[in-house]
């Protein structure tokens, strides 16, 4: 078993859900960090939005782009959402 590799439980919303075409999936990830993770979800699913644009949620707390993953963690992206 590979030791760094971890069971990730991703969540997304508004334009992001649009562009994953999912509201939300399981992901395998050898990610350490958050902008990590990120990145690896933006290559797959060819998000739009910037890191800068975004906030992380990691088990139900804003976080840090660096804060450490851990297995089974929940993480959340936050994009814009308008109002109206």
């Amino acid at each position: 078993m590979d030791a760094d590799l971890k069971t990730l439980h991703i969540q997304y919303f508004a334009l992001l859900r649009e562009q994953s075409g999912r509201s939300s999936e399981i992901w395998q990830s050898r990610a350490t960090n958050a902008l990590e993770l990120y990145h690896e979800l933006r290559d797959k699913h060819r998000f739009s939005v910037g890191k800068e644009a975004l906030q992380v949620a990691i088990n139900d707390k804003f976080a840090a782009w660096e804060s450490a993953l851990k297995e089974n963690d929940k993480i959340v992206f936050i994009p814009p959402v308008a109002g109206g």
